[in-house]
């Protein structure tokens, strides 16, 4: 040990943006194991103290001071302790150096691999910790590669892999496209910090409202419910807390442009933004936009509403392959079962006849 690999040993330290007396009393407590190793036992007590300036290293043996010495390696009596210094009592420790001759090598070698295991696991703690504040959060990345349907993504300090399942269906990703990823969950591994990412995660959209809708961002307009089937259409149902903000407005934006731009950063998805009410018949009334609802009937206990709308409006409530009305279950979290005006007008029909 010597000066010059102190001082390199702080640069590198204040580099890495860890912690002086951390390193140092790692290496100490490694010293101590190699002290051991090489000239005692694992029984022996010892103390290592390590020059923070010159490097210099000292080994300490460290015994009780005792009335009647039994074991001579780790005791010394009262007499002797006071001999060292006076002010020594029974049950002080006395610390006497020991040494080796031949220590340095064996330090120099042992507070390297410390060194390098310590700055490692202080690496992968910085970025975790840096990550781990941004889960549940939007990152912006870039595509370095795909390998077997995963893209792996270049956030700075770390990759992250992209999942086919966390995939938009029908996007495309080139090398050096910048994407706008949701991170789902961020886990502190032995390998390393592990951030999954997503294009799919409802939470993706409402981050990017709160980007584009200062009145969101604020909390004058809150996101009540999302409702995504990824790639194709997303409901979003929000309420204004000011009567003099429209929340529907507010998300549209002059033009419609706060929407377009999530729109195109989402390929094209389409997005419906849909006025919250307290009131079940009128939540689910709107839920079911772009089509016209003519009457709403909800049964509290069984959290179902039944829904009617106009004939030629029933194909547009139940939309392509039933996605319409299923994301408006999703939203509002209630059953819908909707019948056109005619098929409602049979329905009554048929049950007075039976009556």
């Amino acid at each position: 040990m010597n000066e010059e690999f102190i001082e390199s040993l702080k640069e590198i330290v204040k580099e890495k943006g860890i912690d002086e007396n951390l390193i140092f009393s790692t290496i100490e407590d490694a010293l101590v194991l190699a002290y051991k190793k090489n000239y005692g036992s694992n029984n022996t007590n010892v103390r290592v103290e390590m020059n923070r300036t010159t490097g210099d290293i000292h080994v300490y043996g460290q015994k009780n001071v005792v009335e009647n010495v039994e074991d001579e390696l780790y005791e010394i009596s009262l007499g002797d302790a006071k001999n060292i210094d006076p002010r020594y009592e029974i049950s002080d420790i006395v610390e006497i150096e020991v040494t080796p001759k031949k220590f340095g090598r064996v330090a120099a070698q042992s507070a390297k691999q410390v060194v390098i295991q310590r700055i490692k696991e202080a690496e992968r703690n910085i970025v975790y910790n840096e990550f781990i504040t941004k889960e549940f959060d939007i990152i912006t990345g870039t595509v370095i590669r795909k390998d077997r349907g995963n893209v792996f993504i270049n956030l700075g300090k770390i990759e992250a892999i992209l999942t086919p399942n966390e995939q938009i269906s029908g996007e495309y990703y080139n090398f050096n496209d910048k994407l706008k990823l949701y991170i789902v969950e961020v886990k502190n591994t032995t390998k390393g910090a592990q951030v999954v990412v997503s294009r799919t995660h409802p939470g993706l959209v409402k981050r990017l409202f709160e980007l584009e809708v200062p009145e969101i961002y604020e909390g004058i307009v809150e996101v009540k419910s999302i409702a995504r089937e990824a790639g194709s259409r997303t409901k979003i149902a929000v309420h204004s807390n000011d009567e003099n903000i429209d929340a529907m407005g507010a998300c549209v934006g002059p033009k419609g442009i706060r929407v377009q731009n999530i729109v195109n950063e989402l390929n094209n998805e389409k997005i419906d933004i849909i006025k919250w009410n307290k009131a079940p018949e009128e939540y689910i009334s709107n839920s079911l936009s772009p089509a016209k609802v003519l009457s709403v009937y909800v049964d509290e206990n069984s959290k179902s509403a039944k829904v009617v709308v106009k004939d030629d409006q029933l194909s547009l409530a139940i939309g392509k392959e039933g996605q319409n009305v299923r994301l408006a279950a999703k939203l509002t979290g209630w059953k819908i079962d909707i019948k056109s005006e005619s098929q409602a007008n049979e329905s009554d029909n048929l049950s007075e006849s039976e009556e």
